[in-house]
């Protein structure tokens, strides 16, 4: 028998296991001998007061009831099973290689970059020689773009597929189990290394494999079917493929072009990415007040209409740094990310404007590319206005709203450096404007967001495929190319790491369907 009670405490109190206890004890009218022990369900924090408090839901377990344990992952040797081609190894292949071993199946994963381990070289040489490798970088290699850039896994959906159960599978390889509980989970970019090794390891024990260093160069396509994929000179097939990529493999982009492959625009978003001092966040956050030893590193979630599109946050990464992310090097691309502790003394969150096709003003040319097109033009507009290096233009957050330039800078969390340059002069107009307008009103809502402490760095254009890869809603199989499966947030269908996961998880699940009935 269990019950489970609401809390409503104050930081400290919710971080002590006995006053949790016993205030919940106490609410239940319970006595403290029927109860044997207790689980939080769901943990959050209410800072729309001045007084802060956090809200707890609390699971009473009586009768020498124990705390139910996480379902195993369902390993089985699957060394002779049917093979499936996964192409990129970010979350959504690689839990698509973990329910496939679950079904059966054999992953074969192939990813263009290196492991996890050798990727953390490529990571620092970009950082400090500003040299891009174009295979090994914050976008490309084991893990995905998720594994450098912050680790935070909430998402809003939550019709698709059992996001528990993704987070269950992260704690059984390694994770920290109140991502379980928290409103807002997160592993954090230190963690996720090990992480990921521990799903590959899981992988590989089960007879599944894992290529690294290995990217696709074409289809093999017969009659409408696609049966395997081509790796240099070598031909791999499989009974379906998986395309994991990303949203940054524009080679991928480029082979369904010219293969034939059914894509259409979809809408993404570009901008900035702005960057305060923690602390000035967490006095706007708790109302003029540090946080103190009992909250966490502030953070903040905002949404305006300018002119008929969204311009918003993206990817708030609270004791953070911001990250160069360009996967060539005539681009500077600029991402997020923080630590388990988030114990950086800087704030930085993408301030992005919404983008449609009509938009673009290529679209003529490029169609369902354009895009695109049009990230790849923007990404090099920054790398011009940096002096064609990987350091990032920036300038004051508060000159560029008013339209001013700025002689000087504040000292930033991005290691490469930083250039000051009028933005506000030659970002496009539709995103220029649009992001001055949305930070005036980013300051009505909170007031001081807007101040030359603060800066802007350009550009954060990757913040989801510019292209959706069509598929059957019903079968998740391609529109035209048998047993093509398009998955993940590089294919569309998805935007982070949880929900990147849920789909390459129902791909695996409509695969094994298919060919067990």
């Amino acid at each position: 028998m269990s019950v489970l009670v609401n809390l409503n405490l104050s930081p400290q109190e919710s971080c002590d296991d006995d006053v949790i206890r016993h205030e919940a004890i106490r609410l239940a009218k319970a006595s403290n001998d029927q109860v044997s022990n207790f689980r939080i369900i769901k943990r959050s924090i209410d800072a729309r007061q001045r007084s802060i408090r956090v809200n707890l839901c609390v699971e009473l377990l009586y009768n020498d009831e124990a705390v139910p344990r996480i379902e195993p992952f369902h390993a089985r040797n699957v060394t002779n099973s049917p093979e499936v081609i996964i192409v990129g190894a970010g979350p959504a292949g690689l839990f698509a290689g973990l329910r496939l071993i679950e079904l059966g199946f054999r992953p074969v994963i192939f990813e263009r970059g290196k492991d996890v381990s050798s990727r953390k070289k490529d990571v620092a040489q970009l950082c400090r020689a500003q040299i891009v490798d174009p295979n090994s970088n914050y976008c490309f290699g084991e893990g995905g773009a998720g594994t450098f850039s912050d680790g935070k896994l909430f998402t809003r959906s939550k019709k698709r597929g059992d996001n528990d159960r993704i987070l269950e599978l992260f704690c059984l390889h390694g994770a920290n189990n109140n991502i379980l509980y928290e409103a807002h989970p997160h592993l954090g970019t230190d963690k996720l290394p090990n992480i990921i090794s521990s799903i590959r390891e899981s992988i590989i024990a089960s007879g599944g494999v894992v290529y690294f260093n290995k990217k696709i160069d074409d289809f093999v396509i017969r009659d409408s079917k696609i049966e395997g994929v081509v790796s240099g000179s070598e031909i791999y097939k499989g009974i379906a493929v998986i395309l994991a990529t990303g949203h940054s493999s524009r080679e991928i982009f480029d082979l369904c072009r010219t293969r034939g492959i059914d894509t259409e625009f979809k809408s993404f978003a570009m901008g900035v990415r702005v960057e305060h001092p923690q602390e000035h966040i967490d006095m706007l956050r708790y109302h003029g007040s540090s946080r103190g030893e009992y909250l966490p590193a502030a953070s903040y979630n905002v949404v305006k209409q300018v002119d008929g599109r969204g311009v918003y946050s993206f990817c708030m990464c609270p004791g953070g740094f911001i990250v160069p992310s360009a996967t060539i090097q005539e681009g500077v691309v600029v991402n997020g990310m923080s630590p388990s502790k988030r114990n950086s003394v800087f704030a930085n969150s993408g301030i992005v404007v919404e983008l449609r096709y009509e938009d673009m003003p290529n679209r003529n040319k490029y169609g369902s590319f354009a895009g695109l097109e049009f990230q790849k033009q923007l990404e090099n507009m920054a790398w011009e206005h940096s002096d064609r290096t990987q350091m990032a233009p920036a300038q004051r957050l508060a000159d560029f709203v008013y339209g001013k330039e700025s002689r000087s800078l504040p000292k930033v969390s991005y290691i490469p450096g930083v250039t000051s340059s009028p933005l506000h002069k030659w970002l496009p107009e539709g995103i220029g404007e649009r992001l001055r307008a949305g930070f005036r009103l980013f300051d009505t809502s909170m007031r001081g967001f807007v101040t030359n402490e603060a800066s802007i760095l350009g550009v954060e254009s990757r913040t989801s495929s510019p292209i959706r890869i069509l598929r059957d809603s019903d079968t998740l199989e391609h529109v035209s190319i048998e047993n093509l499966y398009p998955c993940g947030e590089g294919s569309g269908y998805a935007g982070g790491i949880v929900s990147s996961a849920v789909d390459g998880t129902r791909v695996a699940e409509e695969i094994a369907k298919k060919y067990k009935g």
